[in-house]
């Protein structure tokens, strides 16, 4: 049984695995990579956690995103991603600050470091500042973020819409390629 669509399940390696499929279907540790099937027998997903505390509660990738990955995989070797060496995490955003600049979100990404000599470093992009789009798109914490840092954005100019103090900035920031394990 399918309880929920588009989930995000966070990894215990700190990852987040987004629109992964919410099912009741038995899986135990060790089960992961999987077929979920529906009643005709067609493969819907790949089942992937358990969370073990709950009862029957199971998580699947979707078979579109698995074929997608197995066809990167196969045809690069390596699945690859933007890159702009930030540390940050998902903040609130100062609602006066926010209703200023007309943002539609409430939170952001506060940068906590900037690795010298990276992408964001070359754009300038400082520690405390607070990311809130990127090519056009909100981003109201991390995870948004490495989302949007996608292969299409790699070597590419793109704004990088911020918040220092209270400025609203545009900056460009050339995202590099990382390859993940």
């Amino acid at each position: 049984m399918v309880s929920a669509l588009g989930r995000s399940l966070r990894s215990q390696s700190g990852r987040l695995i987004e629109d992964v499929i919410q099912t009741d279907a038995a899986l135990n540790p060790g089960n992961s990579g999987g077929p979920l099937v529906n009643a005709r027998g067609e493969v819907i997903g790949v089942n992937t956690a358990t969370i073990l505390p709950a009862q029957g509660l199971c998580f699947a990738i979707s078979v579109n995103t698995a074929q997608f990955i197995a066809t990167k995989l196969i045809c690069d070797g390596v699945i690859r991603r933007g890159y702009i060496g930030v540390q940050a995490q998902t903040a609130p955003i100062n609602r006066s600050i926010a209703r200023h600049h007309n943002l539609i979100i409430e939170s952001g990404a506060l940068v906590l470091g900037v690795e010298p000599g990276s992408p964001a470093d070359k754009a300038g992009l400082r520690e405390g500042d607070v990311i809130i789009s990127l090519a056009g798109e909100p981003v109201e914490g991390v995870d948004v973020l490495h989302r949007l840092l996608s292969e299409e954005k790699i070597r590419i100019r793109t704004q990088l819409g911020i918040l220092r103090g209270t400025q609203k900035l545009e900056l460009g920031v050339r995202p590099e390629p990382k390859t993940l394990p």
